[in-house]
């Protein structure tokens, strides 16, 4: 029988098994224990009898206004436990609780562009591809943000899709805008591409 229970601080020492997955993303033990001090009702873990961890889902909740939304930051099963459903559980309790205790308008994810087993997954949940991120992982492929409306968000606005990525908007004004003062060459004008190099990069991390 499966337990789905919230995620502690013992388990961090017992999950390493349902990492080895080459697709899921593995972060420092601070990375954890933040998210388990700030969002704990968004840290879940799915066991097995033994106390055998089957999967986990992480996520929080963040945004202001109508962009208030529950997000999952990572939920993955270990091989030998999948085909049982076990993520659409585990997904389906992060919407429950940014839906009815937290309020939002909207849970949302990231996976990669290649990932496409994990990507059907979520269209079967109701998600929607909402934009492309460009080099969302380690700068190296494109992620796809995905969303789900939930009750509070009537006219599912927030999960109509962009036409083109805002990063890759803010990169081509980049190039445009640098190229423009390079040429001018002076030091005022390197200075100048300077600035705009760290506004657009500080612009598509936020954006990220």
């Amino acid at each position: 029988m499966t337990t789905l229970r919230r995620f502690c601080c013992n388990d961090l020492l017992r999950f390493t098994s349902v990492n080895l997955d080459h697709l899921t993303e593995t972060f420092n033990m601070s990375f954890y224990m933040t998210y388990l001090a700030r969002w704990p009702d968004y840290f879940h873990v799915a066991e097995a009898p033994g106390n055998h961890i089957m999967g986990y889902i992480m996520g929080k909740v963040e945004g202001q206004g109508e962009s208030w939304h529950g997000h999952v930051t990572a939920v993955t099963v270990a091989p030998e436990y999948r085909r049982q459903q076990l993520a659409k559980k585990l997904m389906n309790l992060l919407e429950d609780i940014s839906d009815k205790v937290d309020k939002a308008y909207f849970v949302d994810l990231f996976v990669r562009a290649s990932n496409t087993p994990a990507i059907k997954m979520y269209e079967k949940l109701d998600y929607v591809i909402y934009r492309r991120v460009l080099r969302y992982y380690s700068g190296e492929e494109d992620g796809l943000d995905m969303r789900k409306a939930l009750s509070r968000d009537v006219d599912k606005k927030s999960i109509i899709p962009l036409k083109r990525p805002d990063s890759e908007r803010l990169a081509i004004v980049f190039l445009k805008t640098g190229c423009t003062c390079i040429e001018k060459n002076s030091s005022q004008a390197r200075r100048t591409s300077i600035s705009i190099e760290v506004a657009a990069l500080v612009c598509l991390i936020n954006d990220a």
